[in-house]
């Protein structure tokens, strides 16, 4: 009896902070680097199969040199549409945008807009937010 005891106490110690409502995590994207971005949409969706797509909110947020992950033509472009059809948030940085002069028209359909990108990620950590840079 006393061993069910110890072990149903260390099993209510033993619960994840995961399991404590819904995880909110924000990866930046600034470098110029397909590889990078194909691995920011690697983290995005294991985390998701991890905890429950249902369990985790996942925003990819690009600026700077990393913009291009979010262009139309893009080389992870193929994989874009997995990632909001899995209700993966990809947001661009409007101020890279307009300092390379480079139009919505240009980045790829669905995406959201933040004036900053960085500013957008401070908010977000501010917020609870795990933070991610691959």
């Amino acid at each position: 009896m006393k061993r069910i005891l110890l072990a149903l106490m260390l099993c209510a110690f033993a619960v994840p902070v995961f399991s404590q409502g819904k995880n909110k995590v924000v990866i930046q994207v600034s470098d110029n680097d397909p590889q990078k971005w194909g691995l920011a949409l690697n983290n995005a969706r294991n985390v998701q199969q991890d905890l429950g797509k249902d369990n985790v909110q996942i925003e990819i947020v690009a600026y700077g040199p990393g913009l291009g992950m979010l262009k139309a033509e893009s080389k992870v472009a193929d994989r874009l549409a997995g990632a909001l059809d899995n209700n993966i948030g990809l947001i661009a940085c409007e101020n890279t945008m307009t300092n390379t002069k480079v139009s919505r028209s240009q980045m790829y359909d669905g995406i959201a807009y933040v004036k900053a990108g960085v500013t957008h990620i401070m908010k977000r950590q501010q917020e609870g937010w795990a933070y991610i840079r691959p």
